[in-house]
Formats: structure tokens, sequence, C-alpha cells
């Protein structure tokens, strides 16, 4: 067991920005220095998470209700918490995580319903914890959409909902990013894979520094 707290770094931005690849590329980058890190993701992370994941991704996009959604998540967040995250931050890892609180903030909270409050309430009751530092992916809308539709998976419902809940959730992301100044940094995502990698780790590495 490491005496060295561990760091928790969450990715968010909307569909098709590229946030999965520059997960695994930082966790490769910071490996090679050395350090442990756990990359994961959300909804997910843990087994009964992923479960939940199948739950709410695929499917109708009219499958489930806004407030029905928020609880989900919530569920699928306290499980990966419990057995995923807090254990490997007391071990000093580093993790990595796919989304967390704010996405939930964005497609629960403002997109799919004026439910920012409820969600930044059962987040306090049930969560009570946000990442050390966040990466905010910035991508065209149009273009995010069309990468992870070109994916062709069965993990689309959210996708389904089209354009127009992209730009919100874009425009309700930068929001966030002025509402917490101190943990989000909003890195340019429509440069080439490689610079974006370049821009995150520098990022990073100061943090961790």
């Amino acid at each position: 067991m490491s005496t060295q707290p561990g760091v928790f770094l969450s990715f968010e931005g909307i569909d098709g920005s590229g946030k999965s690849t520059q997960t695994r590329l930082l966790a490769d980058h910071l490996r090679a220095q050395g350090r442990e890190v756990v990359l994961t993701r959300e909804p997910g992370g843990s087994p009964g998470a992923e479960e939940i994941r199948a739950l709410v991704l695929q499917g109708d996009p009219d499958r489930w209700s806004a407030e029905t959604e928020l609880l989900l998540f919530t569920a699928a967040r306290r499980d990966h918490l419990e057995r995923t995250i807090l254990p490997a931050l007391a071990a000093g890892k580093v993790v990595i995580c796919d989304r967390f609180a704010d996405s939930t903030r964005m497609y629960q909270g403002l997109s799919r319903g004026d439910l920012r409050a409820s969600v930044d309430q059962l987040h306090a009751l049930m969560i009570g914890r946000e990442p050390d530092l966040t990466i905010l992916i910035d991508m065209d809308p149009a273009t995010g959409l069309a990468r992870a539709k070109s994916r062709n998976g069965v993990e689309e419902r959210f996708e389904d909902f089209g354009t127009g809940l992209q730009e919100k959730m874009r425009a309700g992301f930068l929001d966030l990013a002025r509402e917490f100044p101190d943990r989000i940094r909003v890195i340019n995502g429509a440069q080439g894979v490689e610079t974006v990698a370049q821009d995150i780790a520098a990022v990073v590495d100061k943090h961790l520094t």
C-alpha cells in the first residue's frame, strides 16, 4: 500500500470528442513515468456499474426519463466509487476516468431536463467526491457527432438525440469550465490526436509536480 495519496483525473466532452483515445494515451504517458494508473470509465468501471451501463446507453432514446436516468447513473457511480476509484486512490494510484459527475450535470441536469439542483443534491448525498483535475476536450458538435455515429456501436442512445443535444452539451460543458475554473482545463479537440495528447500531458504533468 502506497503512503502517497492517489490522484483522480476525469475526462469530459461531447460524444465523439476523442476522450477514450486520449485517456489511453495519457495512461501510457504516465505509466512511462513509472506511475501506477487505473484507467476506467462511466457509466461502468465495476461489474455492477457495467450492468447499469447497458441499461442506460442502449435502446430507444426515450427508454428512460431524465429523472430515471439520474437515479441509474448515480447508482452506477456509487458502485464504481466504492469498488474501483476509492481503493485505487487509497493505494496511491492515478485514476483516469472517462466521464464522471460533470457528464450527469450536463446530460440529465441541463440537456435532458432542468434537473441540475437534483443532480447536485444526489451527488452530495451519495458521491461527495470531485476529481482533482478534469480535462474537457472541446469539439465542434457536428464533427463530434459524425465521429460518434461512425463507430456503428450499440451504445448510441444519446447520439440518437441528434446535433441539437450535442450543441447544448458543448455550451453547458464550457459553462461548467467557467463554474469550476480551479478544476476544469479546456483542451482544443480540433487539433490532431498527437497535439491534443501533448497538450493534455503538459497540463497533467504540471498538476502532478
